[in-house]
């Protein structure tokens, strides 16, 4: 689909960019608000360098930012748009489960 308009081409990156278990985690969990990494490895129950890996993921398609505070970084949504979209997968698949 090489002729695809530009925004079915970005919609794409952003739909690859969430196909992920924790990648929604990540979009659910910072639709609340801001979090420190930490805070999203205790939340998710995975390592370290893994939440990291998915961070970088949202980032590069520019769903997430980072703030830094003192010595940390908060990570936040840029678009509450994703969390919408997400929120409304999540409910869908749960609804296709019962």
């Amino acid at each position: 689909m090489e002729d695809a308009p530009a925004s079915h081409q970005a919609a794409a990156e952003l739909l690859r960019a969430l196909a992920n278990p924790h990648r929604i985690a990540i979009v659910l969990e910072l639709a609340r608000g801001d979090r420190f990494v930490h805070e999203l490895v205790e939340v998710l129950g995975v390592a370290q360098p893994l939440v990291s890996q998915h961070l970088r993921v949202l980032k590069d398609v520019d769903l997430v930012v980072g703030h830094r505070r003192g010595r940390e970084v908060a990570y936040g949504l840029t678009d509450v748009h994703v969390a919408h979209i997400v929120g409304d997968a999540v409910t869908h698949a749960a609804e296709q489960e019962g």
